[in-house]
């Protein structure tokens, strides 16, 4: 089995209107949400062995209190800039691409695409995941490669304001 968690960046700023998407920090909520998440990341089962993030600086930012809520060394802490800007296919790629050997991933991303990753590879229908949201998905297979071609279980979804909804 596989275990795969995706995260939806944390809330980000759109203070700088001269600010590049890609450039915008975390607004005070998602510095907020990030270290709230990383909480309830850090009692779940199992945990991460490889954390994968977008290039953009919200992205970034939210991989980093995640890894620390869970001592992951923030040297091991990959840098994908494809996860900016990528479609469906471009992140099961890859996932797809990981080694084996890695049972538990966990790729820090945006919308609207994780949305469509996580309704693709679990069935579900999620209309939106809010930001920071995590999902955690489990494959019936050893294999990376087969990502895409196995039906994922859902096995949670969790955001900021679930306990208050």
């Amino acid at each position: 089995m596989k275990t795969l968690y995706l995260v939806r960046h944390a809330k980000s700023s759109w203070n700088n209107a001269n600010m590049s998407d890609h450039a915008r920090p975390l607004n005070d909520r998602g510095e907020r949400d990030a270290p709230l998440m990383g909480e309830r990341l850090k009692a779940r089962k199992p945990q991460p062995t490889i954390i994968i993030s977008s290039s953009a600086v919200r992205a970034e930012t939210t991989a980093t209190i995640l890894a620390e809520a869970i001592d992951y060394p923030l040297s091991d802490l990959k840098i994908d800039e494809r996860l900016y800007g990528a479609e469906l296919n471009d992140v099961i790629s890859i996932i797809g691409k990981l080694n084996d050997a890695i049972e538990c991933g966990m790729l820090v991303g945006h919308n609207p695409t994780f949305t469509d990753v996580i309704n693709a590879l679990s069935g579900s229908q999620m209309k939106e995941v809010p930001t920071c949201s995590m999902a955690v998905l489990r494959f019936p297979t050893n294999t990376w490669s087969k990502i895409g071609q196995v039906q994922a279980e859902l096995l949670d979804f969790d955001y900021p304001k679930k306990d208050k909804a």
